[in-house]
């Protein structure tokens, strides 16, 4: 394939179309071969934020294998491009594509803070702890121009209520300061994602995302300032990166992560379509051996919605992942554990003052 033809800076090459939508838009091939002839762009590719107002934004996650209880995302949509994002089905219920709408259409919740405080005032509500984010990244690109993720922070800090934190983007250290706070109440815990030591590979399935040293240097300094940080050595895709779980393993707990999870890859929804139209273009010398090793990952297909094995997926090659897992842990992580958050603070704090009596 011709490398001008492949959109560089995003993930997604295409919009998948909308499962809840009668119409379909898509761009023929005369039309964008007409473009490419007169030097025209065929679509606008930049990013465009779109202010929505939600009533919640503290959600319950019923998934018994996803690890979290209760979730809030400040974005919806997320510029990293991460082309295996399991997100990019959430942005059909908006009305939009899985693939480039996701990318390039971002919804921005600017009254996320309110809502969170809110919830966590309710006479009803007991701490537990709340994941920025379940879905999408808090500390996506759009964050640096809008603070929402730091605002809730500050938000969890004046409750003293517990926060878990999921990110790939090394912006999460402008909010060292208030982050230190926290962790001197033992209020959060962080989890970095990093999915390859490559920069050729990063750039191919993350465009958009902080470089692979960026990252470590994040979790090192995290960690040096007694935060914890619980590295996402995610997805594991076989056939690109899933050779390197040894060698990541060492990279994060070198920098000071206290643990690592990691899952196998499962391409649900409309990602499975997304994906294998982005590998065809971006790794076409090897496309049908990855998609053909994810398939073998969950029992012939590349979408698995078994809870217990969709992320752990099964078969001779996720076996293979996990025992590199499992010696990753003996080797790098021996006598290392992710700390518990605190729970028992947040009542005396509800009000927003310490109770007297």
């Amino acid at each position: 394939m011709n490398h001008k033809e492949f959109l560089k800076g995003r993930g997604a090459q295409k919009n998948t179309p909308n499962r809840f939508l009668q119409h379909v838009y898509e761009q023929r091939e005369d039309f964008l071969e007409f473009c490419r002839l007169e030097g025209e762009e065929a679509g606008n590719n930049k990013t465009e934020y779109i202010p929505i107002f939600p009533k919640t934004i503290v959600n319950k996650v019923d998934s018994p294998d996803v690890g979290m209880m209760f979730s809030m995302n400040p974005y919806q949509g997320c510029e990293h491009g991460c082309i295996y994002c399991y997100a990019r089905n959430a942005h059909e219920y908006w009305g939009y594509s899985a693939g480039l709408d996701f990318e390039r259409k971002i919804l921005v919740k600017k009254s996320a803070p309110e809502l969170l405080e809110a919830k966590i005032r309710h006479k009803n509500w007991k701490a537990q702890t709340i994941v920025m984010s379940g879905n999408t990244d808090c500390y996506q690109p759009a964050e640096k121009k809008f603070e929402i993720t730091r605002k809730c922070l500050e938000i969890f800090l004046k409750y003293r209520h517990p926060v878990g934190i999921i990110t790939k983007n090394a912006l999460i250290l402008r909010d060292l300061d208030i982050l230190k706070e926290l962790t001197s109440h033992q209020l959060v815990g962080v989890n970095i994602s990093v999915t390859s030591l490559s920069e050729k590979t990063r750039r191919k399935l993350e465009p958009r995302t902080a470089s692979i040293q960026k990252r470590l240097k994040t979790i090192r300094i995290l960690s040096e300032n007694n935060i914890p940080v619980n590295a996402m050595l995610a997805p594991m895709i076989p056939g690109i990166n899933s050779h390197e779980i040894l060698k990541l393993a060492k990279a994060v707990s070198d920098n000071g992560a206290s643990s690592f999870a990691f899952t196998v890859v499962r391409l649900n929804g409309a990602i499975g379509q997304i994906f294998t139209d982005w590998i065809k273009k971006a790794m076409p010398d090897r496309a049908e051996k990855v998609l053909h090793l994810i398939q073998d990952c969950h029992g012939g297909s590349i979408n698995d919605s078994r809870f217990g094995l969709r992320n752990r997926g099964e078969g001779k090659v996720a076996t293979q992942i996990h025992d590199m897992a499992r010696l990753a842990r003996l080797r790098y992580f021996k006598n290392k554990s992710f700390p518990k958050l605190n729970k028992e603070l947040h009542d005396q704090y509800k009000t927003g003052q310490m109770k007297l009596f």
